[in-house]
């Protein structure tokens, strides 16, 4: 619950009222505890007050239930103690939230899709998890295809660079450097479980103009932009992708703002455990590079996972607001987890903390803000507030008139430009067509000269026909010549004959 510049978070064991300065709440958070120990309803309660705040929102639905912010909260028995224990009961009211739902996989809410170029070969090295040749090589690959004016936009593009650059790597080796084909073998390999994951639908266009999610409705409350995350905690690299990308974006565009009287906006990241999980170095440098630089841009972040352990200390180190919800402690390394959590808090010496976080009851944390100097406040046991949404997922229906009302319908169909994948399909159509022709020119080549050999074979044995028929005409000339000679030659040897016999 807001109210004058704070916002309201709920009462310390001695019944006075917990706040946190909305000055302060770009210098980011952390809400942590066990399962079913109360981070949702720390999280939606936030959401709540920032958007009454007029500061944007984005938050993930992981199980399927912040969504109930679209909806206002029904009265129960245990509500309405709630309401009198906090003394809200003037102002408190049940009621819905400007909300506008969004959906990688297009089932729930709009479509968020980026393009290849949008995230960039930096980027997209540090979620594939390559290595520092590979990540040469791919950031190669991006310049050929800068170079060439081929546009990458969604996979099949980024697939059909790799493959040209691949075929045609000797013609690039003087102009860019050595690229080896494993390298390239490696890059498409790890396409794959992207690919699998939802890649298709993550990279294409209209891609998301992330300025769309710092709004405000008529009444200058801010939106609280909810991506259902349901089916995409399943896909951890998807899901690592499209939080990192989230935060660069934003670093990039937003310009430098300084200390703000509130958030331009503020993001929630549940199970942000995942972003971290067997992540590389260099991923988890550039995110605390982007949690460090982000506050001045007036962006707030606040991380909701199970421990602060999940979360690198590097990271941990920049999120001054804490809410820590109750842990367990059944082996040594939960034991371990306690005492961390408790190490983070400026001591209480009215209790002892690592004792306390064991046994907060469901509804109750260990909170500690920044004050107007920002110092952090000692830790207090806080019931925290009640939200005035529904504790629970919104109706079909409802998110339907949401999503068909809340003016981001531009981004629902999706479009396939012109890009790499058709420039270089045409292209190798081209090439394909010109290899017919030349070999159906060295086709018709051979079949000439064939041809030709063959007339030429064909005069050749002519010619020693003609020869061979010209000379059996000579020898049978010659044959009646001798006929003749001996011919005549017996005649005259016969008249001889008669001659000497009648003398």
């Amino acid at each position: 619950m807001y109210r004058d510049g704070r916002i309201y978070m709920g009462l310390d064991d001695s019944g006075n009222q917990v706040t946190m300065q909305l000055n302060m709440s770009n210098r980011h958070g952390l809400i942590a505890g066990a399962s079913g120990t109360g981070k949702t309803i720390t999280m939606k309660t936030m959401a709540e007050s920032f958007s009454d705040a007029g500061v944007p929102v984005f938050l993930c639905d992981v199980k399927g239930d912040v969504s109930g912010l679209a909806t206002p909260g029904t009265a129960s028995e245990s509500m309405e103690k709630r309401i009198d224990k906090f003394g809200i009961r003037d102002s408190f009211t049940y009621r819905s939230y400007p909300v506008c739902f969004w959906d990688i996989y297009q089932e729930k809410g709009h479509p968020v899709r980026v393009t290849i170029s949008d995230m960039g070969p930096e980027l997209l090295s540090r979620i594939l998890g390559l290595t520092a040749v590979q990540e040469g090589v791919l950031n190669i690959v991006f310049r050929i295809a800068d170079d060439r004016g081929l546009l990458l936009i969604d996979l099949k593009d980024l697939r059909s660079v790799l493959t040209y650059v691949s075929e045609h790597r000797a013609d690039y080796v003087t102009t860019y450097g050595s690229i080896a084909a494993q390298s390239i073998g490696a890059i498409v390999r790890a396409l794959i479980p992207l690919e699998n994951q939802g890649g298709d639908l993550f990279f294409g266009e209209p891609a998301l103009d992330i300025l769309d999610w710092v709004r405000t409705d008529n009444s200058g409350k801010g939106i609280v932009n909810i991506l259902d995350c349901v089916k995409l905690v399943q896909n951890p690299t998807l899901y690592a992708s499209f939080l990192l990308w989230m935060m660069a974006e934003l670093f990039e565009r937003l310009p430098e703002a300084g200390d703000l009287e509130k958030p331009k906006l503020v993001f929630f990241f549940d199970e942000a455990h995942m972003l971290f999980s067997d992540a590389p170095k260099v991923l988890v440098q550039k995110i605390e590079q982007v949690v460090k630089l982000i506050r001045s841009k007036g962006v707030g972040i606040y991380f909701v996972t199970q421990s602060p352990g999940d979360i690198p200390d590097s990271v941990l180190a920049q999120l001054s607001n804490r809410v820590q919800h109750a842990l367990r402690a059944y082996t040594p390394a939960e034991q371990k987890a306690v005492k961390v959590a408790a190490q983070s808090f400026r001591a209480n010496p009215a209790f002892k903390t690592e004792d306390v976080i064991m046994q907060l009851g469901v509804g109750y944390a260990l909170t500690s803000f920044l004050d107007e100097e920002g110092v952090p406040g000692i830790a207090q046991q806080t019931a925290i507030i009640c939200p005035q949404s529904l504790m629970g997922p919104v109706d079909s229906v409802e998110r339907l008139k949401r999503i068909a009302s809340d003016g981001m319908e531009k981004y629902d169909d999706s479009v396939d430009n012109v890009s790499a994948y058709e420039v270089l399909a045409d292209q190798s159509a081209l090439e394909a067509e010109r290899a017919q022709l030349e070999k159906e020119k060295a086709e018709f080549q051979k079949q000439k000269e064939k041809a030709e050999a063959e007339a030429a074979r064909k005069k050749e044995k002519e010619k020693e026909a003609a020869e061979r028929k010209k000379e059996r005409a000579a020898e049978r000339r010659q044959a009646q010549i001798e006929r003749s000679l001996i011919s005549t030659g017996a005649q005259v040897l016969k008249r001889g004959l008669f001659k000497t016999l009648f003398k």
